[in-house]
């Protein structure tokens, strides 16, 4: 096994597009032969019906939505994913397992998926209706094709109070979390605590483009969280390196030279440049 020592991280939508991409090459149309429930709390249902309803079912399309993953199965149910604090994906064998313990296994022949660290996030068995139920109180997406600036736009007009507080909240935009709304702020040039009443439209212009561009790359990076999804995945986690102010406190600004100031936003750890972001 591999001895990895993970930092707390929330996955956030660069993270479970990453491993959408990876598992859908890996499951897909392959009948689940056997499941394992370590910890029931991950399930929403009793243990034996669980794993009696998955068994010879197969997973025939992995949508994401926000920081939800949604297997499709093919008798019409949902598996709906959210890893929360903590949460984890591995897909493979139990030799090339990461050294963590895992609440949830669902093997498809000789390759196994494995959900780990869910102490808050969770696995559960659904219909298809009361998925739509849970992800139709999400927010549009910035990176889905049929956003364009004025629908950013008029997402962000008439919303009141600190810039990062409207990037996090899943409810007006899905998918992203602390440590990408950070690094959007800083590509606009915009304070985080800037108030997001007062922003001009081009400011909101250039919030837009950020978001659309950080996400992007990080997706294509795949992601921050750089516990391998596979055992022969060496891309997961590059976008790590690439973070301009989170977790950079008192390091230089890439931009100015500057120093990055942490500061706590609505009891979230927060990370600028004040030199180089404003309030417009």
């Amino acid at each position: 096994m591999i001895d990895e020592r993970v930092e707390e991280h929330m996955p956030e939508m660069p993270e479970m597009e990453n491993y959408r991409r990876l598992i859908t090459d890996q499951i897909l149309d392959v009948p689940i032969t056997n499941v394992i429930v370590n910890r029931e709390k991950s399930i929403n249902i009793e243990q034996d019906i669980f794993i009696s309803e998955l068994l010879n079912t197969r997973v025939i399309f992995i949508e994401r939505r926000g920081k939800y993953l949604n297997f499709h199965l093919n008798n019409g149910r949902r598996l709906l994913v959210h890893l929360m604090l903590g949460g984890l994906i591995f897909v493979g064998k139990n030799e090339d397992l990461p050294q963590r313990n895992t609440q949830v296994e669902i093997s498809f022949g000789e390759t196994t998926l494995y959900f780990m660290g869910l102490r808050l996030g969770y696995v559960h068995l659904l219909s298809a209706k009361e998925v739509e139920q849970v992800l139709g109180q999400l927010g549009p997406e910035v990176t889905d094709r049929r956003m364009n600036s004025e629908r950013f736009l008029n997402i962000v007009n008439g919303r009141r109070g600190a810039l990062k507080t409207l990037l996090v909240n899943q409810n007006v935009i899905a998918g992203i979390g602390n440590r990408y709304a950070d690094e959007i702020a800083f590509e606009a040039r915009l304070l985080p605590s800037a108030k997001v009443q007062d922003l001009e439209p081009e400011a909101i212009e250039r919030l837009y483009v950020s978001t659309k561009s950080v996400l992007s790359k990080a997706v294509e990076a795949g992601g921050y969280i750089d516990t391998p999804v596979t055992k022969d995945d060496s891309h997961t986690g590059s976008y790590k390196s690439e973070f301009k102010v989170y977790d950079r406190e008192g390091e230089l600004c890439p931009q100015c030279g500057g120093i990055v100031v942490k500061v706590e936003l609505n009891s979230k750890k927060t990370f600028y440049c004040p030199t180089c972001q404003h309030e417009q």
